[in-house]
């Protein structure tokens, strides 16, 4: 980490490496918009593959059919070619609604996949006997919380060589994934911030801490494009902040690692109108 300048250059920094809070609602609010839409299309497959089932055995049914009319009316032509062409239509009309039901699951599949190949990778990377780091998938998104004591000295942002040593790890995994996202969020307990220099509360400490890391993951080769910065300070705490055990399980860092939420939104979205403009 660079040493603190002066003051109101320092602050110019910090104000520009935070992410503000309508950027940060407007990223939750579009992942939960994408899950919502995840969501809705889950129920939408499980119906479509219901009238899939209904649709194959009512072609099986008219297959059968002109099988039989074919083997006992081979020599009388009982078939029109109206009829035979209504036919072959259903049939088409089926396999063309089969198509887009299967790339709409593969486009469900794949973030699943992802997923669990991220989790996988971080596991063997990171190591999973360590109890002050946690790996593991809320709502279909991989995160990696590591203890504050890991990270940083108390009150400070400057981060520790050990946190180097995790970071690395993760770097490794993240840069495998040039299509995933990378959003570290500082999480603080709820002591008032009372250090000196440039910070004025635990907002700006959790932002700050975001960025430190952010700035070590990018020494490590991790593309800049893929990482976003975010402070949460003390208001989502995992437990009350009643004891000093439990103040230091909210001090922590969380690295969330998310495909690029508009590639799978875009790729859902089309096969949802696909599947209506076909009903």
């Amino acid at each position: 980490m660079k040493k603190i300048f002066l003051l109101s250059v320092t602050a110019m920094l910090v104000l520009s490496s935070c992410v503000s809070k309508k950027q940060f609602t407007d990223l939750e609010a579009k992942y939960k918009d994408s899950q919502d839409l995840l969501n809705s299309a889950t129920v939408k497959l499980n119906s479509c593959l219901e009238d899939r089932a209904s649709s194959t055995a009512r072609a099986k049914a008219l297959e059968e059919q002109v099988a039989d009319l074919r083997k006992y009316n081979d020599n009388l032509q009982v078939l029109s070619a109206k009829g035979a062409s209504n036919v072959e239509k259903t049939l088409e009309s089926i396999r063309e609604k089969d198509m887009k039901i299967t790339r709409l699951q593969d486009a469900i599949t794949k973030k699943d996949s992802l997923t669990l190949a991220v989790v996988t990778s971080l596991k063997r990377e990171v190591g999973i006997n360590d109890p002050d780091i946690e790996i593991n998938v809320e709502k279909g998104v991989v995160f990696i919380s590591i203890a504050d004591k890991l990270l940083f000295q108390s009150g400070s942002y400057n981060v520790t060589s050990r946190a180097k040593e995790v970071l690395a790890k993760v770097a490794k995994v993240v840069k495998s994934k040039p299509d995933f996202e990378c959003m570290v969020e500082g999480h603080t307990d709820n002591v008032p911030y009372n250090g000196s220099g440039v910070l004025l509360d635990n907002w700006d400490l959790s932002v700050k801490r975001s960025t430190s890391i952010i700035r070590v993951l990018q020494t490590l080769g991790v593309n800049p494009a893929q990482l976003i910065a975010a402070g949460r300070a003390d208001y989502v705490p995992l437990v009350e902040n009643n004891s000093s055990e439990n103040r230091a399980k909210n001090r922590r860092t969380r690295i969330v690692v998310l495909p690029k939420i508009d590639q799978f939104y875009d790729m859902v979205e089309k096969e949802m109108k696909n599947l209506s403009v076909q009903n």
